[in-house]
C-alpha cells in the first residue's frame, strides 16, 4: 500500500489560504529616508575631513547635511511619504550631523590644546542638541498647542545651531591669514559653544520658515531676492553663508515680538463689534 494520504476535498467553511508574497513598499516612502541617510553620511564625512585638517571641506559637509535635512521633510510631505520610522531616523541623523559633528570639528580646529575643559564643552554642546531634539519630538505630540504656535520653534533648530557654532571657522575662511589665530582662539570658540548650546535648550521663540505664509503681492519680490541670493552663494559661498547666519541672528528680536503678539492676541481676543441699533 502507498503511504501517501488520499486527496481530501476542501472544507467549504474553511477560508482559502492566501499565497504569501513579497511585501511591496512605494518608492515615495523611501526617497525621504534616502535623503536623511545622505545627510548622516555627509555629517560623518565632515568629521573625517576634520581629522585630516581639511577645514573648508568639513564645514561644507555640514552645510550639505543641513540642505539634505531641510529637503527630506519637505519631500516627505510632498510625496506623502511621512512615517514614524522616518521621523526617528531624522532625529538620530540630526543629532550626529548637528550635535556631534560640529562640536568634533571645532574640537580638532581649536580646542585640542584646551585639554579636558575643551572636551567637556564638546560633550555639553552635543548633550544640549540631544535635549533640544527630544523636546521637539515631544512637542509634536501636543494636540493642545494653538495653530499659530506652529510658526515658531522653541529654541534654535539643530541645523541653524550647527551653522551658528561654526561661524568662527566660517569667518576664518574669509579673513587674512594673520587674523585666523584670533578666530581660532580656544576662549572665543568655548564661548560660542556655550552660547549655541544654550540656544538649543532655551525657550527663545524662533521663526519656523517652513510654515510661514506670504501674500501673493510679495511672491515676485521674493523670487527676485532668492535669485540674488543664489547668485551670491555661487560667487562667494562663505560670505553668503555668513550673511545668512547674521540675518538669522538679527531675526531673534522680530521672532520674539511676533510670538508675544500672537500669544497676547490668543489670550485676549478682540471683542466682536456690537450691532448698531436703529
Amino acid at each position: 500500500m502507498s503511504d501517501a494520504t488520499p486527496n481530501q476535498t476542501p472544507d467549504p467553511a474553511e477560508p482559502p489560504r492566501r499565497r504569501r508574497g513579497l511585501r511591496v513598499m512605494p518608492i515615495n516612502k523611501m526617497i525621504p529616508n534616502m535623503l536623511t541617510l545622505g545627510a548622516l553620511a555627509s555629517g560623518m564625512t565632515g568629521m573625517r575631513f576634520a581629522l585630516n585638517e581639511r577645514w573648508e571641506a568639513a564645514a561644507f559637509a555640514i552645510l550639505i547635511a543641513a540642505i539634505l535635512d531641510t529637503l527630506d521633510g519637505r519631500v516627505a510631505r510632498l510625496l506623502k511619504g511621512s512615517s514614524k520610522f522616518g521621523a526617528e531616523l531624522d532625529s538620530l541623523s540630526d543629532f550626529i550631523c548637528f550635535g556631534v559633528a560640529p562640536a568634533m570639528i571645532l574640537y580638532h580646529w581649536a580646542l585640542e590644546d584646551a585639554g579636558r575643559f575643551g572636551w567637556f564643552l564638546v560633550v555639553l554642546f552635543a548633550m544640549c542638541c540631544a535635549m533640544r531634539l527630544a523636546r521637539f519630538n515631544t512637542m509634536l505630540e501636543d494636540d493642545k498647542k494653538p495653530v499659530w504656535a506652529g510658526r515658531f520653534f522653541t529654541g534654535v533648530p539643530a541645523p541653524a545651531g550647527a551653522g551658528l557654532v561654526l561661524l568662527p571657522m566660517i569667518l576664518s575662511f574669509q579673513v587674512p591669514e594673520g587674523y585666523v589665530a584670533y578666530l581660532q582662539n580656544p576662549y572665543l570658540v568655548s564661548v560660542v559653544l556655550v552660547l549655541c548650546g544654550g540656544l538649543f535648550v532655551s525657550t527663545l521663540p524662533t521663526f519656523s520658515f517652513k510654515n510661514m505664509k506670504m501674500a501673493r503681492a510679495w511672491m515676485m519680490p521674493l523670487m527676485i531676492a532668492v535669485a540674488i541670493l543664489a547668485a551670491f552663494v555661487v560667487s562667494d559661498p562663505w560670505l553668503a553663508l555668513t550673511a545668512i547666519l547674521v540675518m538669522y541672528i538679527a531675526s531673534f528680536p522680530l521672532s520674539v515680538r511676533s510670538y508675544l503678539w500672537h500669544k497676547n492676541r490668543s489670550t485676549n481676543p478682540e471683542p466682536e463689534p456690537r450691532p448698531v441699533s436703529e
